[in-house]
């Protein structure tokens, strides 16, 4: 699927908020904050939803059929994310759901992945301290939204998290909200 750079404004949203200590995390409590204030979006927090990781498939799979546009907002860990959206996705994009016969369920829908890092942007690069850029460590979700016939959208990215400003985080928090609104084109601002 393309990554065209304009998001369906109006399209029902859902975010999968997937973080372990959300109330201890100033970036992702931040982020999250900012789309349950504007309430356009669904925000699901799987950690206080299945504190004991049992997932409830069904429900999840419900979630999903009613929504246009699936984020997942998570902190990236060891170049990847939190085990419980591993687990989520292994137990959610089941086959005959999101793959294989009669697995088109998820068809048309878009996917935006929301990550923040400890390290800052330029580490992310050949020759950087971490040798991959975002876009590369990110390829099993863009593979993942192929797979499952999604339209894949740009990545919204927090690097650095150490050292972005009160003032820098506000202007994240907006224009990521924006982007997930899809009030937003992140080809035209640079991110």
């Amino acid at each position: 699927m393309s990554n065209r750079s304009n998001l369906s404004a109006g399209a029902k949203t859902l975010v999968v908020v997937v973080h372990p200590d959300l109330k201890a995390s100033r970036i992702n409590k931040r982020l999250t904050a900012e789309l349950e204030q504007r309430g356009n979006v669904t925000v699901h927090r799987l950690y206080d939803v299945y504190p004991d990781e049992k997932i409830d498939v069904a429900r999840e799979q419900a979630l999903l059929l009613a929504h246009d546009r699936i984020v997942f907002q998570f902190p990236l860990f060891w170049y990847s994310a939190p085990s419980l959206l591993k687990k989520w996705l292994d137990e959610v994009f089941e086959l005959g759901f999101a793959h294989g016969k009669n697995g088109d369920k998820l068809h048309g829908k878009e996917l935006i992945v929301a990550i923040s890092s400890g390290g800052a942007q330029s580490m992310f690069q050949a020759g950087g301290r971490h040798n991959y850029s975002y876009s590369e460590l990110l390829r099993p979700f863009q593979q993942t939204a192929n797979y499952a016939g999604m339209i894949y959208r740009q990545p919204f990215v927090v690097s650095g998290v150490r050292e972005v400003s009160d003032e820098e985080l506000e202007a994240y928090a907006r224009n990521y909200a924006d982007y997930v609104e899809g009030k937003l084109d992140l080809s035209k601002t640079g991110s």
